[in-house]
């Protein structure tokens, strides 16, 4: 399959490119960025093309790999959608649940394939865990915690304009909701919502499953608090979500390998454009919370 890069950051050039290229069933065409000169540098480091024009790029493949801050991820996804792409995206989906329905509603319209890359969920041992505990019942509660040093240590995203705006609930929220969610089933709604210091703010999420959830978000944690970790309390006991090691690129090569399934297959992954989208719902709910709507 032909696929195109979006977006010349930090991420797009230690994660996604080097997935790409790396992709046996993928021929990685090209890359396009807000920033011609970045895209030709991006470009020339994994050997493919820098294109100046979005929609060319995205007339000479059949999918596309983005990423790009949320609100200019979404705008793009509808394009390329539109244009026939299948879509490889990062979470969070969209900056606003408008944006969010807008990608949904594209991807239906055209029948492409959609993946939104949550990295632990294309993790093997974490992935393996989930669906482990997906097929148990009896789930109690749960405490989620993303505790990440990227304002307050050595990050190539310190510098991020749309995380310094939207924080920690969504920037690494997403991934609490990406393993919460299949265990403990959708929110009824968000209970409660507190900021803590820095960005961390800390949520308590009501499961239509029957158990309760608490998550502590953050981006300006301590460097050596920083780390991920998710406990379940039930009728089988406690366990908790294993570490892993791996870095993004293995786990952005199955993300590739889910999208080409589907758009091969037709159905749609767990972890697609309407997954996103009620991730965004939900934060979008908790961010009402935290800004004192009821």
């Amino acid at each position: 399959m032909r696929i195109g890069l979006l977006g010349t950051g930090p991420w797009a050039d230690m994660a996604h490119a080097p997935a790409l290229r790396r992709h046996e069933g993928l021929d990685f065409v090209g890359v396009w960025g807000r920033r011609p000169d970045a895209a030709r540098e991006l470009a020339d480091r994994h050997g493919t093309r820098a294109y100046d024009d979005a929609d060319a790029l995205l007339a000479d493949v059949e999918a596309v790999a983005v990423a790009l801050p949320p609100g200019v991820q979404a705008e793009l996804a509808v394009r390329a959608a539109r244009a026939g792409c299948h879509l490889l995206l990062d979470k969070p989906l969209a900056a606003t649940v408008p944006q969010g329905r807008a990608v949904v509603e594209a991807v239906r319209e055209a029948g492409v394939a959609s993946v939104v890359f949550l990295t632990t969920r294309f993790q093997p041992g974490p992935e393996a865990w989930i669906t482990e505990q997906a097929s148990s019942d009896g789930w109690f509660t749960a405490r989620a915690e993303w505790l990440g040093a990227v304002f307050t240590g050595d990050s190539p995203f310190a510098d991020s304009p749309w995380r310094r705006e939207k924080g920690a609930l969504w920037d690494v929220g997403p991934h609490a909701l990406s393993v919460l969610l299949p265990v403990l089933g959708d929110t009824r709604r968000v209970a409660a919502a507190a900021h803590g210091p820095g960005d961390t703010v800390h949520l308590v999420l009501d499961h239509t499953g029957g158990a309760s959830s608490t998550l502590t978000l953050s981006l300006t944690a301590p460097p050596a608090a920083a780390g991920a970790a998710v406990e379940l309390r039930g009728r089988a006991g406690a366990t908790l979500l294993p570490e892993t090691t791996e870095g993004p690129v293995p786990a952005l090569v199955r993300a590739a390998d889910a999208l080409l399934a589907s758009a091969e297959g037709g159905l749609p992954h767990p972890c697609d454009a309407a997954f996103g989208l009620r991730i965004t719902e939900i934060l979008a709910e908790a961010e009402a919370l935290l800004n004192g709507g009821t």
